[in-house]
């Protein structure tokens, strides 16, 4: 079964070094817990997204505590009983802790297995060679195909094909790394070796810079946006706002320059890399999503003179990765 004809001409681009042929723009399912978090509204989202040629959903035990994987597997549970699309029709991943982690995963979204599971941050208190044993256990067990790494160091990845390597199990294919236009070193430098010579793939997360590039914080906070949340009130998803803001107000006019949206022309950034495999994005609403997922109609525009004029304003000066040792406490939530 295959998604319906669209607008949005969807493209696709293999993950890594495996058969998964995944769409350039993809469904994440970050989410806080809400009362019109629903099921069926969840089903709307995946609907549309995979109308426009979606087949890649991604979400995590510690969204919303669980709740968002209830409401990914209900999603997806009700588009097979209703033929809109079968198992093998989409590409589920999850994020969280190994085994047992995995298991409760899978009762949550009512499903059999996911196609890639991912740690969801480096732990720093567990050793790599546990980590890959215990991913390789899980997709002997049938309940993952392959696994993958989220925000690890290039040195940590390495390791980690080298143990499975030496010790005859299974490599991480993935990498799922935040990646927007005022994020870049770990995908356009740290990672750079890894891409030939490991094959790697890449998925990619906050494409919008948790929200600063779509250029509505100009006028002040709008009421039930995310920066109203607490969590968003201070610490590490606070850091540098204005400074953001003040540099989405630069871009804006190379956007209306080339047709779209501020929004719509950093998502294309992103996917105009061809190292990431797909670009996760999120939207509260289907029209939302639709709009996002009309940036593909403007990668082509993304040309080296484009990239040139976002480098003169947002001067990137690249940094080495370290190993923050309290990151997977703080953004477990991410």
């Amino acid at each position: 079964m295959s998604s319906s004809d669209s607008s949005t001409k969807m493209s696709y681009r293999f993950l890594g070094n495996s058969g998964l042929l995944v769409s350039k723009l993809s469904l994440g399912a970050w989410m806080q817990y809400k009362e019109e978090n629903t099921v069926d509204a969840w089903y709307e989202m995946m609907k549309t997204a995979f109308k426009h040629g979606v087949n890649f959903f991604d979400t995590s035990e510690m969204y919303a505590n669980g709740h968002a994987e209830k409401l990914q597997g209900g999603a997806v549970n009700k588009g097979i009983i209703q033929g809109v699309w079968s198992r093998e029709d989409l590409d589920q991943t999850t994020k969280g802790s190994v085994v047992e982690g995995t298991k409760a995963s899978l009762r949550r979204m009512e499903l059999d297995y996911v196609d890639v599971l991912f740690c969801h941050r480096p732990d720093p208190h567990t050793p790599i060679e546990e980590t890959v044993r215990a991913m390789n256990y899980v997709i002997e067990q049938g309940w993952a195909f392959y696994w993958g790494t989220s925000e690890w160091l290039p040195s940590d990845f390495i390791e980690a094909c080298e143990i499975a390597d030496r010790l005859g199990l299974i490599r991480p294919i993935v990498e799922q790394a935040q990646y927007n236009i005022l994020h870049r070193s770990r995908v356009e430098f740290n990672y750079v070796d890894l891409y030939k010579k490991y094959k790697l793939g890449l998925t990619t997360w906050s494409p919008l810079a948790y929200g600063t590039l779509t250029g509505k914080y100009s006028s002040g906070t709008p009421e039930g946006s995310r920066y109203t949340s607490p969590m968003y009130q201070e610490g590490a998803l606070r850091n540098n706002f204005e400074q953001r803001i003040a540099t989405a107000d630069k871009l804006k006019p190379i956007a209306a320059e080339i047709g779209c949206s501020l929004a719509q022309m950093a998502i294309a950034w992103v996917v105009s890399n061809e190292n990431v495999s797909t670009a996760l994005v999120g939207a509260s609403r289907p029209s939302q999503l639709e709009e996002n997922l009309k940036a593909l109609e403007f990668v082509d525009k993304i040309t080296p003179e484009v990239k040139a004029q976002i480098d003169d304003i947002v001067n990137f000066v690249p940094t080495v990765a370290t190993m923050d040792t309290f990151a997977y406490v703080r953004d477990r939530h991410l």
